[in-house]
């Protein structure tokens, strides 16, 4: 008998023997689960972040995710309706007028903006994940407000709903009049006393019958009172999410579940609120109330059959939707912040330097180019995932995260750099709108304090984990025999990770020259984090749902390793692609950055974990985690160098950035054009320009002095042009 076949035989065994003796304090150690939180938990699939939680990452398995990849359509849309739309948006006009113009709002609705996920056959576009999430985040980097305006139908809304559980009936009528912008839909899920805890809400539809037309119809009789909804004050259909009850039924079996419905506006009983306002943004959002609102069985998302299913509806469709609108928000963020941080620092000079040059500044630029490779790596990884048919839940709520948190560390470093030019509003400002929008990001569809702790580790601990989910599946099934099986897998687990941990991890598949070390030290931190996993279950249980200082942190090590990760996919198919070895050093470092955060959180976690016997242990434990050779400052500074002389590399980090019509970032753009146009080195020949202005104080005599005046006087007012604020 081989060493497999004996392992077997132990295991059938002990295995029955285990579980009858655990079943009791294990039942006892889980936490606690509702319908809602296991609705949640089962949505969605898992990736390479399973692997990742599991301490075995197989470098071949995330190298095999094929590169993003767009249609003929697609790229057709991108170079022809976005950048005409593009050319509309005024940001600085739609903000100081809180809506979107006439003419935007008609573009959208006549170019399909609004049906991008729809099927062709049923009116809309028919387009991937990446082509969706490419669109949004362009016009983004424009314009936010009417990023939001095209995202929201798209993403968590009627659409995804009614083609994953509609009705032959509900998809015929309502996708072509939503594809072609007829209909414009909201949805509202959120109440003033269920904010976070949304599954509580507490609108509810009584079952009843009306008399309609001379036909007795069954339905709902709904009573709600929804806040924060977007798009609601221009939504001519509402999306609407509220408990069903039967009160025909025996009271223990009245409340039916979460339901969805579609509400045509008009209809009696139903009030548009007045408009919000958040941030003082120019996208629509607002309240939406309704008091005795007869919702007929037509009107639930998938009729009769779907009534109690909406909460797993909702969840299966956020698996999708959360990886690709904020995160496009966080991305375009994030590009337009460094554009205009390595613009602004090429162009603006103080003692006698171009800005970028001073360390200060070259290592806010060089780390905020780290972090975007990083975590635009994890979104187009996570777009191709997507496109191949996943539907990654717990690496949607990273992305999530990650790109909104990473955006609004990229437009704050940003103003930082830009100083007095960056606070006064106007026009040309360069950041300001952007700025006070970030916040927005940060709190919607999922908190990000919430989603840290419950969502990205809570739902991954049980999603992620190789032997959690059998676990509790054997306990509520009672089957011991089961529950023994999956406690001896458990086990092999815990004992392989610790050694991992204590004797080095080793390397497991193939990876791009160049990053072989990042990738050892990926595998190391993944097997350190999987037994800090399994250790903080073991000792804590159902203790540590309650612990969210320590949750958040198991949730962001991940976060971090998948970033990671991603940073080593990014580079293979971009360099397969393009074979450009300048990327590698930009790669590097945004792994290099992301395990720094990883072992610094590890730590931490170990530190404040109350149990006095893994402190003890910890320093074994954690062996190695303090020398991950992170990145000194001359390597900060040789990468904001390289983006300062070669503006190549900016456009490679920045593909989505796209220069409006008008306003600060189309004056930047067009001085950055004229300095390139200069000849020669563009960047010793502003210095030298720069230095003539000094000494002549006069645009025209500097460019007298140069090989070609000309071209010399256009930068220098260009240039002028972008110093100067309103």
């Amino acid at each position: 008998m081989g060493p497999k076949e004996t392992t077997a035989v132990i295991a059938s065994l002990l295995g029955p023997l285990l579980g009858r003796w655990a079943f009791e304090p294990f039942a006892k150690a889980l936490p606690q689960m509702g319908d809602t939180e296991r609705a949640a938990l089962e949505a969605g699939t898992v990736g390479f972040e399973g692997a990742l939680f599991a301490g075995a990452p197989d470098f071949d398995r995330l190298l095999a995710m094929a590169p993003n990849r767009l249609t003929a359509d697609e790229q057709a849309f991108l170079d022809g309706d976005v950048r005409e739309l593009i050319a509309m948006l005024d940001d600085f006009a739609i903000d100081e007028a809180h809506d979107l113009p006439p003419e935007v709002w008609r573009f959208l609705r006549e170019r399909r903006f609004f049906g991008m996920i729809i099927p062709r056959e049923q009116g809309g576009l028919g387009f991937g994940h990446f082509a969706h999430a490419a669109v949004v985040t362009r016009i983004a980097t424009v314009n936010v407000a009417t990023a939001v305006t095209v995202m929201v139908p798209n993403s968590l809304g009627p659409a995804e709903l009614l083609l994953r559980y509609g009705t032959d009936a509900q998809k015929a009528h309502y996708l072509p009049r939503l594809a072609d912008g007829r209909d414009l839909p909201c949805f509202g899920l959120t109440s003033p006393y269920a904010g976070s805890d949304a599954a509580a809400i507490p609108d509810t539809g009584m079952l009843t019958e009306r008399e309609i037309d001379g036909h007795t119809v069954r339905g709902f009789s709904v009573r709600f009172d929804k806040r924060y909804i977007t798009l609601a004050p221009v939504a001519t259909v509402v999306g609407l999410a509220f408990q069903a009850v039967d009160p025909s039924r025996p009271p223990a079996e009245q409340h039916l579940g979460i339901t969805c419905a579609l509400i045509p506006v008009p209809t009696p009983g139903l009030e548009i609120g007045r408009r919000h306002r958040p941030m003082n943004s120019a996208f629509m959002n607002g309240p939406i109330h309704g008091d005795d609102v007869f919702v007929p069985m037509d009107w639930v998302i998938g009729g009769e059959a779907q009534v109690g299913q909406g909460w797993r509806m909702l969840m299966e469709c956020l698996a999708a939707g959360r990886a690709i609108s904020l995160p496009a928000l966080g991305a375009a963020m994030q590009q337009t912040a460094l554009y205009v941080m390595t613009g602004y620092g090429r162009i603006r000079e103080q003692f006698g330097l171009p800005i970028a040059r001073f360390e200060a500044i070259a290592g806010l630029i060089a780390r905020t180019a780290a972090d975007l490779y990083a975590s635009d790596a994890a979104r187009r990884y996570t777009a191709a995932a997507l496109d191949a048919g996943e539907r990654p839940s717990v690496a949607s709520a990273i992305l999530k995260v990650q790109l909104t948190e990473a955006g609004r560390r990229a437009v704050s470093t940003g103003m930082d750099v830009l100083g007095g030019k960056g606070i006064i509003s106007g026009p040309s400002n360069l950041l300001g709108v952007a700025y006070r929008h970030a916040p927005i990001a940060i709190t919607v569809e999922g908190a990000n304090l919430l989603s840290r702790a419950l969502i990205i580790f809570g739902q991954g601990a049980v999603r992620c984990h190789p032997h959690v989910m059998d676990e509790m599946a054997a306990v509520q099934a009672k089957d011991e025999a089961a529950l023994g099986r999956a406690l001896l897998g458990h086990a092999g687990h815990v004992a392989r990770n610790l050694g991992a941990s204590l004797f080095g991890a080793g390397l497991k598949g193939r990876v791009p020259p160049g990053l072989e070390k990042e990738a050892r030290l990926i595998a190391r931190l993944s097997a350190k984090y999987a037994l800090t996993a399994d250790l903080a279950m073991g000792l804590l249980g159902g203790r540590l749902k309650r612990m969210e200082l320590l949750s958040a942190r198991l949730g962001d090590v991940l976060s971090h390793l998948y970033l990671a990760a991603a940073s080593v996919w990014r580079f293979k198919v971009e360099e397969q692609g393009e074979g450009d070895p300048k990327m590698l050093p930009f790669a590097r470092a945004a792994i290099r950055f992301r395990l720094e955060a990883a072992a610094a959180t590890l730590r931490d976690l170990h530190a404040n974990m109350p149990s006095g016997a893994l402190k003890a242990l910890s320093p074994l434990l954690l062996h190695g985690t303090r020398h991950l050779a992170p990145l000194r400052d001359r390597d900060l500074v040789a990468l904001a160098e390289s983006l300062r002389t070669d503006p190549s590399l900016v456009a490679r980090l920045c593909p989505d950035f796209t220069p409006p019509a008008t306003g600060g970032l189309r004056d930047l753009a067009d001085a950055l054009r004229l300095a390139d146009a200069l000849g020669g080195a563009p960047a010793e020949a502003v210095s030298e320009l720069n230095r003539a202005l000094r000494r002549t104080r006069s645009l025209e005599a500097a460019a007298a002095s140069s090989r070609d005046p000309e071209a010399a006087l256009a930068y220098l007012r260009a240039a002028d042009k972008v110093i100067q604020v309103d």
